[in-house]
């Protein structure tokens, strides 16, 4: 008898064809969601001036929403293999509707904790679940789906920081309720998305007949803990400019928040360039190949920027977010094909994992940034891409010997 986990896997002979305008819908939600999320970080200068934040209580704010976010992601992909709920797309975005609504009226530091966890829990259901809409939505042509799934949210990422600049910091923390109105069509985007799941969910067990393959779990486990550490590097980085971008060119370079906010989303739109183009490449030579490219390639990069003035910095900075985003898509579809048949656990653990990884390297680096300086905090992390160097230790899961043999 077929488990719902059966329905992820495509007849090889007969894929069907791509669906663009489901990945479409998918990646627009990513867009928004992310959008939303990305408005928190943007705000960090306003919060820090409202209610006379530390660097460390900043770094705590991540935090929260990213740990919240990375614990139940996991989980949420793991029950969603065995029992896939479509509609529970809309409801994830509820979580994150609620939480602008109380970041919006936040007066204290507890009371923007609680939001950022809130926001956290929405995206800790969103991921996983439009993950595997996208796959499902794939047509075999899985990098490129996944590209067009991330690249939603990096676009979003990018629109964050603009949004700030042109609403939130002139009109004061209270309007952050305006951007509320995002989420709900959000909702109703997933609507149809969760609709086209369920259809699609439901011709799946009607025709599965296909048993998953699986690699060996000595193989399954080292490559696994590879993966990770490469997360680990590029996450932890990325961090770094993510939260404190603006303040580290406020320190260095004396400038203003509202520009501040336009190199951020130079930076935030190089990642979503790299992540579009990321997934397809890897399709073409291989997602190992482009793994390892991305993560060592960007090391003379940071190692560059902390040295740098202020135009080579924009400059340095977009290749750097360009060639880090690169490697995600192709990491997330390389660990779906070493774990057949788990779609939605991989993807929960590889967003769980970059959320979390995110969100302590947020707290870390902003305690770092309190003690040392945020150009210290800079120098210090321009050598993390040097972990790239594992990426040797990846096989290639398409080698003649490495290939599962199917269950009987």
């Amino acid at each position: 008898m077929s488990t719902p986990a059966d329905v992820l896997a495509e007849p090889a002979e007969t894929p069907p064809a791509t669906r663009y305008p489901v990945l479409g819908a998918i990646s627009f939600s990513h867009l928004l969601n992310d959008m939303m999320q990305s408005l928190m970080l943007a705000i960090y200068p306003l919060l820090k001036g409202n209610l006379h934040l530390s660097f460390g209580q900043i770094g705590l704010i991540t935090l929260a929403y990213q740990i919240t976010a990375s614990i139940l992601q996991p989980l949420v992909g793991l029950y969603s293999d065995r029992r896939p709920h479509p509609y529970s797309l809309s409801i994830g975005m509820g979580f994150t509707f609620v939480g602008l609504l109380l970041l919006a009226r936040a007066d204290s530091f507890a009371h923007v904790l609680a939001a950022a966890a809130c926001v956290g829990m929405g995206s800790s259901i969103f991921h996983p679940e439009s993950s595997r809409v996208a796959r499902l939505a794939s047509g075999g042509r899985h990098g490129l789906a996944q590209s067009i799934f991330q690249v939603g949210g990096n676009t979003g990422s990018a629109l964050g920081p603009l949004l700030a600049a042109l609403l939130i910091i002139p009109h004061g923390q209270h309007s952050i309720a305006w951007v509320s109105a995002a989420a709900l069509l959000a909702m109703l985007v997933l609507v149809f998305v969760g609709r086209w799941s369920a259809h699609r969910l439901t011709l799946g067990r009607r025709h599965a007949t296909m048993a998953h393959a699986a690699h060996p779990p000595p193989l399954v486990r080292r490559t696994l803990a590879v993966l990770m550490a490469l997360v680990f590097s590029k996450f932890f980085y990325l961090a770094s400019i993510n939260t404190y971008l603006i303040f580290y060119l406020q320190s260095r370079f004396h400038i203003g928040v509202r520009e501040g906010q336009v190199y951020l989303f130079v930076f935030l739109a190089a990642v979503a360039a790299g992540t579009l183009l990321g997934g397809p490449i890897g399709d073409r030579i291989g997602r190992r190949r482009v793994i390892w490219v991305s993560i060592l390639g960007v090391a003379p990069f940071t190692l560059a920027l902390p040295y740098v003035g202020l135009g080579a910095s924009t400059v340095l900075t977009a290749i750097i977010g360009f060639t880090l985003a690169s490697a995600f898509p192709a990491m997330v579809v390389y660990a779906q094909e070493l774990l057949p048949g788990r779609v939605g656990a991989v993807s929960g653990l590889f967003f769980g994992l970059a959320f979390g990884l995110g969100g302590i390297g947020a707290a870390v680096l902003g305690q770092l940034a309190d003690g040392i300086g945020i150009v210290g905090v800079y120098r210090l992390c321009a050598f993390l891409p040097l972990i790239g160097l594992l990426a040797y230790f990846l096989p290639d899961l398409h080698s003649p010997r490495l290939q599962p043999a199917a269950a009987a």
